[in-house]
């Protein structure tokens, strides 16, 4: 493994980050909705350098099932606030194709929010197929497999307190272990 963004690097993108969002939405209330799994930690972080009072929400959003390659996107949204009305920030963990966070945003954008704006700790240069518009983004990163700071491969890793990538050997490895 390799590490690609170290902790005081995350520590201090992630500062710049929500200063950003301090500075373009004030004081104006906010709605968080944090995309489960991936990004709670990055949320736990971020909500506590934001500075307007907020609401805390979640949904749970899911394409990759247990692999390195994306499938069905499924949605659970049993923890989602009622945003009517509400200004909304819709925090994920890394945008790859843009399919989870515009599926996610779709469906936010249904439940008549006053605005939504969108932030992502990584996006990853090469692999967008759909046009969406991130308004905030913590880091660019080269099109690796990465874990670390929330995002797992089968569930592992999301502990790292670093993002690393992740090489085809430790791939292999995790998938299958006598190997």
């Amino acid at each position: 493994m390799k590490t690609l963004i170290s902790q005081a690097e995350l520590e201090a993108g992630i500062t710049s980050m929500s200063a950003d969002i301090n500075k373009q939405l004030g004081s104006t209330p906010l709605t968080v909705i944090c995309v489960l799994t991936g990004s709670i930690i990055l949320v736990a972080d971020l909500i506590r350098r934001l500075e307007m009072p907020l609401r805390l929400g979640a949904l749970s959003a899911s394409s990759y099932q247990g692999n390195t390659v994306r499938d069905i996107l499924t949605l659970d949204t049993h923890l989602l606030p009622n945003v009517k009305g509400q200004h909304v920030l819709i925090v994920d963990d890394i945008f790859d194709t843009g399919h989870t966070l515009n599926e996610v945003s779709k469906h936010i954008q249904t439940l008549h929010p006053a605005t939504v704006y969108t932030a992502v700790l990584l996006r990853k240069n090469g692999r967008r197929e759909i046009e969406l518009d991130v308004d905030f983004v913590a880091f660019e990163i080269p099109d690796e497999f990465v874990v670390g700071y929330g995002l797992d491969y089968q569930d592992l890793y999301r502990n790292l307190p670093y993002v690393a990538i992740l090489e085809e050997h430790e791939i292999k490895q995790v998938a299958d272990p006598s190997a």
